[in-house]
């Protein structure tokens, strides 16, 4: 009788209900989570991938930067070399486009895994599993899952960064391997595009202001390592190149077209249809508005989830709000400061964003009363599904435009070595760039943001290599080439009436 007593007693079933969770429930929250990054990946192969879209034009500069068989493109001012490093394994040993994008979409997979295992003792696994779905299925996060291209892998790197951050910051705990994380994480960060290493910098280093004693000290200095270690290469280049940090930075700033107080909203907007991967300038007509409502409705399920979301016990200061504030710090410059847009660019925003607007969706249900919480569940999982099934619409228009546009460049290509242009040769003139890639030529300008050759440097290297200059309808060709033989180009999907002038033999 006293056993059963001990067991039906209320001191005994609330040690029970708080009791540490079986050994196996762990394991099966860990594999729920890597079954979603598993599906990440499947999609991105069976979606982006598998419909063989060819390399478009920011991509084909940097795989060309360690490919083994393809000359180097001009590598700009505001460029970062963390993208080239990342697809250097590959790059190094094939030419295949098909092998990079499932490499890249295997190692995304794998990277978005990382930061959910982080994130899982911070939040709970329903929290970071719903926010894994809200951020995943967003059709910009599909389509650049296995693009050489730089803002996903920032997005999940500040993930990693941020979590290891509260990890290292929580009271009461060995933070070693936290804080090797985060000094890594900015590391990458940076080599990744150091600004937006900087902007995320900026709330966690305030963050850490907030905590007591030696901590606050570490924390700042790891950060500061991190981003010295994965800048340290940019400022090499910046004195061998450029003439010093501040030339890079004025150069950088002229080719981005100058910041400063530009509200991008608007232009931001009319990109979410995936009609224009690229605004610039953003003169483009908001079309499909319903794609959008997801947009109007983030802000909303930030502040819901921040204030929703419960004290946890070991958190560090200010945990509750760090996600969103760090979200918002790596939108700001992409909102304010540029006059031009892009869905990518919002990225990292989107992928810390996910988090408290989970905390939403995951704890609105049980903050209504008993009666309605079947129809507020209800409600978002419809919502959910929708949400889903409007971005899986968008993301097969995006794989379209994007296969169909890229696609342009191989049959120019194809057309430049029916015309004689092979290695080694040079392509100049609009769309040099990825063309030259695809010809597996040099490609270089004589006026522009691209600069990297004079007309006399072109013609000296007529002399001994095939020479093509593109000029688009209605286009002259520069004076340098004025008497060179021209044939058009076959008519292209979204580049009618091109010609090329090719060197006399």
């Amino acid at each position: 009788m006293a056993t059963t007593h001990e067991v039906t007693s209320p001191a005994a079933r609330h040690r029970a209900r708080h009791a540490a969770p079986p050994r196996s429930r762990p394991h099966s929250e860990v594999l729920l989570l890597a079954a979603l990054a598993a599906l990440f990946t499947v999609i991105q192969l069976l979606l982006v991938v598998a419909p063989g879209m060819d390399l478009g034009w920011d991509e084909s500069v940097y795989v060309s930067q360690v490919s083994r068989d393809i000359p180097a493109a001009f590598f700009s001012a505001p460029r970062s070399r963390g993208v080239s490093a990342l697809v250097a394994p590959v790059a190094l040993l094939t030419a295949s486009t098909l092998a990079l994008r499932v490499y890249l979409a295997v190692l995304s997979g794998a990277a978005l895994f990382l930061a959910l295992w982080l994130w899982r003792p911070l939040l709970g696994t329903r929290v970071v599993a719903a926010a894994a779905v809200l951020f995943t299925s967003l059709w910009v996060t599909l389509l650049y899952g296995p693009q050489a291209m730089p803002n996903l892998w920032v997005a999940l790197v500040a993930l990693i960064a941020v979590g290891c951050f509260l990890h290292a910051a929580a009271p009461g705990r060995t933070a070693r391997g936290a804080l090797t994380g985060l000094g890594l994480a900015f590391a990458a960060l940076t080599l990744l595009r150091p600004h937006d290493a900087a902007w995320l910098a900026l709330p966690l280093g305030v963050a850490a202001l907030f905590l007591r004693g030696r901590r606050r000290l570490l924390l700042l200095a790891v950060i500061a390592a991190g981003v010295v270690l994965g800048g340290a290469q940019w400022v090499v280049e910046a004195f061998t190149s450029y003439g010093g940090v501040l030339a890079r930075m004025d150069r950088a700033n002229a080719i981005e077209g100058g910041l400063g107080w530009h509200l991008a909203f608007a232009d931001q907007l009319s990109t979410l249809d995936a009609s224009h991967t690229l605004c610039r300038p953003c003169d483009a007509v908001w079309r499909h508005k319903g794609d959008a409502v997801w947009w109007f409705a983030l802000p909303v399920l930030v502040a819901a989830g921040v204030a929703l979301a419960p004290r946890r016990a070991g958190q560090a200061p200010g945990a509750r709000f760090l996600p969103a504030a760090c979200g918002l710090s790596l939108a700001l410059p992409y909102l304010v400061l540029i006059d031009y847009a892009a869905p990518r660019f919002l990225l990292p925003a989107y992928a810390l964003l996910a988090l408290p607007a989970a905390e939403c969706l995951v704890r609105l249900p049980a903050r209504v009363r008993p009666a309605l919480r079947p129809a507020v569940t209800g409600a978002v999982i419809a919502i959910v599904l929708a949400q889903l099934v409007t971005q899986q619409i968008v993301l097969h228009r995006a794989v379209r435009i994007s296969t169909i546009g890229n696609e342009d460049y191989v049959r120019i290509a194809a057309e430049l070595h029916r015309l004689g242009v092979r290695p080694p040769c040079l392509v100049t003139g609009p769309m040099a760039t990825p063309v030259g890639y695809q010809a597996r030529c040099a490609s270089g300008q004589t006026a522009g943001h691209n600069e990297n050759l004079t007309p006399d440097g072109v013609l000296r290297l007529a002399r001994s290599r095939p020479v093509a200059v593109l000029t688009p309808r209605g286009g002259r060709p520069p004076a340098y080439a004025s008497d060179w033989p021209s044939r058009p180009l076959p008519n292209l999907s979204y580049h009618q009436g091109y010609r090329v002038h090719l060197s006399p033999r």
